[in-house]
């Protein structure tokens, strides 16, 4: 056995320095202690490869775990090099170790030496280079994605923390992030004389807001893309005036100085849908789509899901149905329409789901419809709910043809609303092609209190639209109005000619649902204004000079082909509406995170001043929580 172990001190000696003598004594004895104690302990650390708990990295978190001191972890660093050698040995082959027949004095005198080896700069260093070597390196090699700010690193296991006392950090395995989000790039300053008209579809989403939140909460600026302006102030309900007369809504226009520019006025644009009486509502016919798929095995993902869900169930009515349909690998069903009022069965089918398998998204969608078709009945309103953290990757996993398979599909008067769940592979860009195609909404859960908030207090108009294909369109007068861009609305645009086309879907309103739209416009004679006047100019518009512009709006009554239209034109001396400045602040917020250019001086402390002198009623604290978002925005930002 001499030749065999003097052979493998060579071969550590061979890439470690002279060890440190001074406190060669001290370790040694440790090293004996500690061996002797742990001889025991030897069939449970055995390495298998196919049981995450019980992996070798696991072996080395219990043995840190247990040691009380700086001298035991220095100790022992000499049998995690042992252990080293004997899974990754230096020519690459698999041997039978030295010591597998060795007494044990001859275990305790190798141990001992291996000291020796042990010992670099402090014992942290060693054991932080050896390890880092075996469990990070792989990951670093082609599994990191371009987006690191928007992934969110475990914090270091508190176990671990109070026992090294500042030694070391257990390793963290980076998983690769492949988050994608739908935007486009900032709306550009319109020339008036060039550009009179803009035209857009209403966004009535959610899900940026709550992505925003959920970035901040964990310490991180949220990526620039996963901010959408528009989405950001339609998370808020506002108390603008309700319709009159047979319309289901009525624009209210008010025009205000911008904060964050005296030279410039902000156009506010307000929609507020009406609230129909829901006692009398038809019967609701649901299909659960959920992702079971192996991505949400997660806590804040599949089981969030099923606590979601829970509320909701409490806000059906009695002959109400839900049906279950899952997708991974493939897709089933796993609960038949059922009554509403079976809570115990509908819950008794959710709670037995658990995640596995690749995400059939297409499979998923094929069925979720059929079941719907089946449940529907001439007046019930049927309704498609998509659960996922939006990772197709088997069949049709393109959003364009998702778009196309969606779209034909809502002609049926099935809607799709999408429920995204989770981070570090939320496909945004998947769940807004969805929702945007399907007539319904998009909206992102990550607590409880979100899901309260979009399934329990917005439910009706989540499920319930009294307006579709809902589109905007301003005509700004050039004789008064030098220079405008719209804020938000990116992925929402519209060409002109699509105002008048019945055939090009837009957004929808549901019951109760306010939508918000602001234009930054720079009046004629300003200093704001960054364009030259031509010198071939044509003469001035002859319109009324107290005309800022032309407020027209298409939208569609449920299951109507036609639209109608309402007109009304936007003057100078239109007074401020309730929470106008609130909205605003939110939109300044909104651009502040996106790195927008139009802002100048002002910075998240004017927005969070804004918004606490606008805060106005707020009975369920989403407004204060947006203040504290702003002051954690300008904590990390700086």
């Amino acid at each position: 056995m001499t030749d065999d172990l003097d052979d493998l001190k060579s071969a550590l000696r061979a890439v470690t320095p002279a060890p440190d003598a001074t406190k060669k004594a001290v370790h040694l004895a440790l090293a004996r202690k500690n061996f002797a104690d742990h001889q025991g302990s030897r069939d449970e650390a055995r390495l298998m490869s196919n049981r995450p708990n019980r992996g070798f990295l696991t072996g080395v978190t219990k043995m840190l775990n247990a040691l009380t001191s700086r001298g035991g972890l220095a100790a022992t660093t000499a049998l995690v090099a042992v252990a080293f050698v004997a899974f990754v040995p230096l020519d690459g082959t698999r041997f039978t170790p030295p010591w597998s027949g060795a007494s044990q004095d001859q275990r305790a005198r190798l141990a001992a030496e291996q000291d020796d080896a042990a010992k670099r700069t402090t014992e942290a260093e060693y054991m932080a280079e050896e390890m880092a070597d075996f469990a990070v390196a792989p990951v670093a090699e082609g599994m990191q994605k371009s987006a690191p700010a928007a992934r969110i690193s475990p914090p270091p296991t508190p176990s671990v923390i109070g026992r090294t006392a500042g030694l070391m950090e257990p390793p963290v395995m980076e998983l690769p992030d492949t988050e994608a989000y739908a935007n486009a790039d900032q709306n550009p300053l319109r020339i008036t004389a060039e550009t009179p008209v803009s035209t857009f579809s209403i966004d009535v989403d959610t899900a940026s807001y709550a992505i925003v939140r959920n970035s901040l909460m964990n310490g991180q600026l949220p990526p620039v893309d996963a901010v959408r302006v528009e989405e950001m102030v339609n998370y808020f309900p506002y108390a603008y005036p309700t319709p009159t007369g047979d319309v289901p809504f009525q624009p209210t226009v008010s025009v205000s100085q911008t904060p964050w520019n005296p030279d410039t006025q902000l156009v506010h644009i307000a929609v507020q849908g009406e609230m129909p009486a829901l006692d009398a509502r038809p019967p609701l016919n649901l299909v659960f789509l959920i992702d079971t798929s192996g991505s949400m095995d997660q806590p804040n993902k599949l089981p969030l899901l099923k606590q979601s869900f829970r509320l909701m169930l409490s806000q059906l009515h009695p002959d109400d149905q839900v049906a279950i349909v899952t997708y991974a690998g493939s897709a089933g069903q796993v609960l038949e329409p059922t009554a509403a009022s079976d809570r115990t069965t509908i819950l008794a089918a959710l709670d037995q789901l658990g995640a596995g398998g690749s995400t059939a998204g297409q499979a998923g969608l094929q069925q979720a419809y059929a079941v719907a078709a089946e449940m529907a009945e001439s007046g019930d309103v049927s309704r498609v709910i998509l659960a996922t953290d939006g990772d197709f990757n088997v069949g049709l996993s393109d959003p364009d043809a998702l778009t196309d398979y969606i779209a034909d599909q809502r002609e049926s008067g099935t809607y799709l609303s999408v429920l995204g769940f989770g981070r570090g592979n939320l496909d945004d860009i998947t769940m807004q092609a969805l929702a945007q195609n399907g007539n319904g909404q998009a909206a992102y859960i990550d607590t409880l209190s979100e899901a309260q908030k979009v399934l329990v207090d917005q439910l009706t108009g989540a499920l319930f639209p009294i307006a579709d294909d809902v589109k905007i369109q301003v005509e700004f007068n050039p004789a008064t109005v030098a220079e405008y861009r719209l804020i938000g609305y990116e992925t929402r645009a519209l060409e002109r000619t699509d105002f008048n086309n019945d055939a090009v879907d837009a957004g929808d309103i549901g019951a109760g649902i306010a939508v918000t739209a602001m234009y930054e416009i720079t009046p004629v004679g300003s200093p704001a204004q960054l364009s030259d006047p031509l010198r071939y100019q044509v003469a001035e518009s002859e319109s009324s000079s107290d005309e800022l512009g032309f407020l027209r709006l298409r939208y569609k009554t449920p299951g109507a082909s036609e639209s109608q239209l309402i007109e009304t034109p936007i003057v100078t001396d239109l007074p401020d509406q309730p929470d106008t400045g609130f909205a605003m602040a939110i939109a300044g917020f909104g651009q502040l995170l996106r790195g927008d250019d139009y802002l100048g001086d002002w910075g998240y402390s004017d927005a969070i001043a804004l918004a606490n002198s606008s805060k106005g009623d707020d009975p369920y604290g989403y407004r204060a929580e947006a203040i504290r978002l702003m002051r954690l925005a300008q904590s990390l930002s700086e």
